[in-house]
């Protein structure tokens, strides 16, 4: 062996080397503590029981909805009038008269909450940001007796000078349409309080804060960087929301529209309070009278006879499978919209 070659050691024939395992992960088995895995049997016991609440409640009111429909059948569904005593009961109207309330009030509430959640997530001064939140929030505690005693006592006196003036110019729409004269006698103005307009903006009121905050969640989490590189490029504020936050926030958007759109359906104390109960077909959202299945219920379910009462049932069961999927829908929708997706600049 010459002068500085270096040995190396044979691992086959050395015997200090010892057989080596081939590469691969290592697995480390450790148990989880004790509080964790109380802390995960907790969380998973409840939202099993959030599933066996919501999952009892459409199994009761469909058990009690039974003797309805074996009954009445599909004429529960067409019969527009309620009349207990001659053997009618249908929820037609009702029907009708809650997606009327329920899309008036979405119709107002969206581009006013669009504004509003755009204003604070984009314009709005920091210090100021922080009490706008804080009063859209509040805005969703204030209790529905409130918005419908302020709807009754001060909105409907000061909006229906608007119903006259949207009869008056756009009354040859037919939802705009009210048979009576504009310059009759006071009393025959009447026929403008009381109707699914007046009740479908303080609906609009209520579901307000609840899309403007889902909308403002979304628009909060839009990629700086690409609202910067909107900037560099020259883009003004209203050319980087148009580019880069309103396309992000696009689920957000609808997903928010659909949960106001859930609340709406099923608000009751406002409508009770405004609307004029009527079992009738019209789409004259300006003409005095109206009704939804909620009113329906709460109306009528004190003095009910038992096969009335399951009648009721199965009207809150049309309600409640309807609210339910249109949350559920809004719900998949706002989780994929905070996934986020790639916008153009």
């Amino acid at each position: 062996m010459s002068p500085g070659t270096e040995t190396i050691a044979d691992p086959v024939a050395d015997p200090v080397v010892e057989h080596v395992d081939e590469d691969r992960p290592r697995t480390v088995a450790s148990a989880a503590p004790a509080a964790d895995r109380v802390f995960r049997a907790v969380v998973r016991a409840s939202g099993l029981l959030v599933l066996l609440v919501m999952g009892g409640i459409g199994a009761f009111l469909a058990y009690q909805a039974i003797p309805t429909l074996r009954v009445l059948g599909w004429s529960f569904f067409t019969e527009v009038q309620w009349r207990p005593e001659g053997g009618r009961l249908g929820i037609a109207s009702v029907g009708l008269g809650t997606i009327q309330v329920a899309v008036v009030a979405i119709l107002i509430a969206v581009p006013l909450a669009l504004s509003v959640a755009l204003y604070i997530s984009e314009y709005a001064p920091r210090r100021l940001r922080r009490t706008l939140i804080a009063l859209l929030d509040l805005m969703a505690a204030v209790p529905s007796v409130v918005y419908g005693l302020w709807g009754f006592y001060f909105l409907q006196p000061q909006i229906i000078y608007l119903a006259r003036w949207l009869s008056t110019y756009l009354g040859f729409l037919p939802f705009f349409h009210v048979d009576t004269d504009v310059h009759a006698a006071t009393w025959e103005q009447s026929k403008y309080t009381s109707s699914v307009f007046i009740c479908g903006v303080v609906v609009a009121m209520m579901v307000l804060p609840i899309v403007g905050s889902v909308m403002r969640e979304v628009f909060s989490h839009a990629p700086q960087g690409e609202r910067e590189a909107a900037l560099a490029l020259g883009s003004t504020r209203w050319g980087m929301v148009r580019s880069v936050v309103l396309p992000f926030g696009r689920g957000g958007i609808i997903g928010g529209t659909m949960l106001g759109l859930g609340r709406a359906l099923g608000e009751t104390i406002a409508v009770v309070l405004i609307i004029s109960p009527a079992f009738d077909l019209k789409f004259r959202v300006l003409e005095r009278g109206g009704n939804t299945i909620s009113e329906l219920i709460a109306l009528r379910f004190g003095e009910s006879s038992p096969f009335q009462l399951s009648a009721l049932l199965a009207a809150g069961l049309v309600l409640f499978l309807f609210t339910l999927v249109i949350n559920m829908l809004a719900a998949v929708v706002v989780a994929r919209s905070r996934s986020g997706a790639a916008t153009e600049i």
